[in-house]
């Protein structure tokens, strides 16, 4: 009987997109680099020419950063775009089966939400590639901005519609949604993808000079972000209450530390709407607001992190799924809370403490915070490249034994 080699990602789940999603956030983890420590004098973000131009009177350290940083960003982004198309060709074949009529009549039909997640990071990731990328690019942004906002809008219209066929279906009757199945935050996944949108269209309100384009991005962030808000308080306490009454679902374990890329995305929306009204409508703001605002919103990634990383040991996850040979679309969730502190403790240190004073930028106690970030960002990137291995490699399965006519 010859051997059979199947790889994992071939029993498909809409969660895969979540390879694509945290590729992208390992891309976006490495423009930190760029957007801290070279300067962008006169613009919210460094662009191709500020990086030039820093690379070309830097030091031997800087020049490095650079170098790593462009080599990040490049690789996690054409892999973001590559899982990006494998996950929408894969959901194309997957809804022609029963398994997803299945789905879409249970608990799990939320995990469609992935799909716009996914989106909304890739059209964020490619907005980076430009900027660092394409030579010029500036000068022509305010033209990009519409189409950024009418294509962030097209991924808020599928998101909406997804979740409006999900809670018409279970809010509409009774008995359609199993609570004894809602012992996680899976059901947070919704709050993820509109909060990732949100923070999509609030990029033109710290980047633009037009008030027009500026107010529509305050606007349309603010009625994304505070419906993300929503959500989260729902679903998480509901899901609370299950974890108590019914311990948390292994294989969604993960998702205990949604919360935490979730608050760094409306973190930063609410760091670029601050900018519009600064710049635009003169609403002033201060560092320390800015510095107590990142702590708070810290503090609460940290509070979620430990839940998580508590019950994930417990229940002795990474042995099964990470490290062992076990596999779950699931794991994949863990790359998101390790990007996305990597990036809140980026902002912290720079908007915060060197801009209050604090901290002197690039002395011993910067260092010394920032490799708090740079040593999640590892995190991260090994275990994209961990779970991709485990995921889409093939593997030998034992074949089943056809009995005789």
């Amino acid at each position: 009987m010859a051997d059979i080699y199947k790889k994992p990602a071939d029993q498909y789940s809409p969660l895969y997109f979540l390879a694509s999603l945290g590729a992208g956030g390992v891309t976006v983890s490495f423009f930190m680099f760029l957007m801290f420590w070279v300067p962008h004098p006169g613009r919210p973000v460094p662009i191709f020419e500020d990086v030039a131009a820093a690379f070309a009177t830097g030091g031997t350290a800087l020049q490095a950063a650079i170098i790593i940083a462009y080599i990040g960003i490049a690789v996690f982004a054409v892999l973001n775009v590559k899982s990006l198309l494998w996950n929408l060709s894969a959901l194309s074949a997957f809804k022609k089966t029963e398994s997803y009529q299945k789905l879409r009549n249970s608990n799990a039909e939320s995990t469609l939400m992935a799909q716009p997640l996914a989106l909304a990071m890739t059209v964020n990731a490619m907005f980076i590639v430009g900027l660092v990328f394409v030579p010029g690019l500036w000068t022509v942004v305010e033209y990009l901005f519409p189409l950024a906002m009418i294509a962030f809008a097209a991924i808020a219209w599928l998101a909406f519609s997804i979740l409006a066929d999900f809670l018409g279906r279970v809010l509409s009757k009774g008995g359609l949604f199993d609570v004894t199945a809602h012992n996680s935050f899976a059901q947070l996944l919704p709050a993820f993808a509109i909060s990732m949108i949100a923070v999509g269209f609030s990029a033109p309100a710290a980047m633009s000079h037009s008030p027009a384009t500026v107010g529509v991005s305050l606007i349309a962030s603010t009625l994304l972000g505070v419906a993300a808000i929503i959500y989260t308080l729902l679903a998480s306490a509901t899901a609370f209450t299950s974890m108590l009454q019914h311990g948390t679902a292994r294989e969604a374990a993960p998702t205990l530390m949604i919360i935490v890329p979730i608050v760094t995305v409306l973190g930063i929306m609410l760091l670029r709407q601050n900018h519009g009204l600064h710049t635009t409508f003169e609403a002033h703001g201060t560092d320390a607001d800015t510095m107590i605002l990142l702590a708070r919103l810290l503090a609460i990634q940290v509070t979620f992190l430990g839940l998580g990383l508590l019950v994930l040991r417990r229940q002795n996850y990474f042995a099964d799924f990470v490290t062992g040979i076990k596999t779950s679309p699931g794991s994949y969730a863990l790359v998101c809370p390790a990007v996305a502190l990597s990036v809140m403790i980026h902002f912290f240190v720079n908007k915060g403490m060197v801009a209050t004073g604090m901290i002197d930028k690039f002395g011993t106690a910067y260092w010394a915070v920032t490799a708090l970030a740079l040593i999640s960002q590892a995190i991260a990137i090994l275990l994209v490249l961990r779970l991709n291995s485990q995921h889409f490699t093939r593997q030998k399965v034992e074949a089943k034994a056809v009995p005789a006519e």
